[in-house]
């Protein structure tokens, strides 16, 4: 590109937008929207089979059991069955990711002691809830259309022509915003998701790093990619365990309004004692076995993913810490 015969003004706008896209947060953005499109997808049957168990409800259930839920996926979708909302779900980890990573990185800035070279520990911790309360707001949408693709599936006969006119990503977002009070119908669950996802998102971020302290060799700046998968994997199960309940009264305040679902919630609260009073508290951790299978592989591949993406992109000068 010849430059000498452009104006100032549009100079400017070049060098303006060569230093945007050449800055850390957006290569913060890349590296986060990077690590949760790999680890999503290579967790994507355990993640199907984990919403299939939480949105059922006290009847009969079709779907029991890690292996035979695993075997008749399988059977009755074959490998698409496997991956099904796996594409919806990367469309929104991308920005889910990205934002959470990169929002992350500079609320650590924002809250940082000028006098200190790290964050304490509740700096961190409010530090990580800040981060996942605005990569929430800003996808939530896509999330209620992820949960409605992975079970709608499962609901209708196992034939091509009925699994072909099943509706795909916009046109459920349409469905819910003509059929399900609009704005409001696509944020439907937001409020158990935000309560359990900012504990959630903070107590994963604090453990991985204190962990990930713990693990670095003296003289080193950071852990071995073995080690980087273990914090990842102890902190994702630790961080899972404490906020899971809120995540399954998430799901099914994402579906209540389908037809096919028998439950019918008014709210969170009142999903809440209907889920106690119907299931016993059991019924607050459906699925926790496949999330436990499938939360540590994605958080430590999360992890290690955006941690050598940011490397490749910024350089070695970040690698002391998240």
């Amino acid at each position: 590109l010849d430059e000498s015969g452009i104006s100032n003004d549009l100079r400017n706008v070049f060098q303006s937008i060569k230093r945007v896209a050449t800055s850390d947060t957006v290569k913060h953005l890349v590296a986060g929207g990077v690590a949760g499109a790999v680890s999503r997808t290579i967790v994507s049957p355990l993640e199907r089979m984990k919403i299939l168990f939480q949105v059922q409800g006290p009847e009969p259930a079709n779907f029991q059991g890690v292996i035979p839920t695993l075997r008749k996926m399988w059977t009755d979708e074959g490998f698409l069955g496997f991956m099904r909302g796996n594409g919806t779900n990367v469309i929104r980890i991308v920005p889910y990711s990205a934002v959470q990573f990169a929002s992350y990185e500079q609320f650590k800035k924002l809250l940082m002691d000028p006098t200190k070279n790290d964050l304490d520990t509740p700096r961190r911790l409010a530090a990580g809830a800040l981060a996942g309360l605005t990569s929430v707001a800003c996808t939530y949408p896509l999330d209620i259309v992820r949960t409605r693709l992975s079970i709608q599936s499962a609901q209708v006969a196992n034939t091509i022509e009925a699994q072909a006119a099943l509706p795909g990503i916009w046109q459920t977002m349409i469905i819910i915003y003509t059929k399900e009070g609009g704005i409001a119908g696509l944020y439907r669950g937001l409020g158990p998701t935000l309560t359990g996802v900012a504990p959630y998102v903070a107590l994963n971020f604090q453990a991985y790093e204190v962990l990930r302290t713990y693990l670095t060799p003296p003289g080193e700046t950071s852990p071995s990619v073995y080690r980087k998968l273990l914090c990842g994997a102890l902190a994702g199960t630790f961080a899972q365990t404490v906020t899971y309940p809120l995540d399954v009264l998430r799901r099914r305040m994402q579906v209540t309004q389908m037809a096919s679902v028998s439950y019918k919630y008014s709210s969170t609260w009142d999903g809440a004692k209907k889920i106690i009073k119907q299931e016993g508290v059991r019924g607050l951790y459906k699925g926790m076995v496949p999330n436990y299978l499938k939360v540590a592989p994605a958080i430590s591949i999360s992890f290690v993913v955006y941690e050598h993406c940011k490397q490749f992109l910024i350089g070695k000068k970040t690698t002391a810490g998240m």
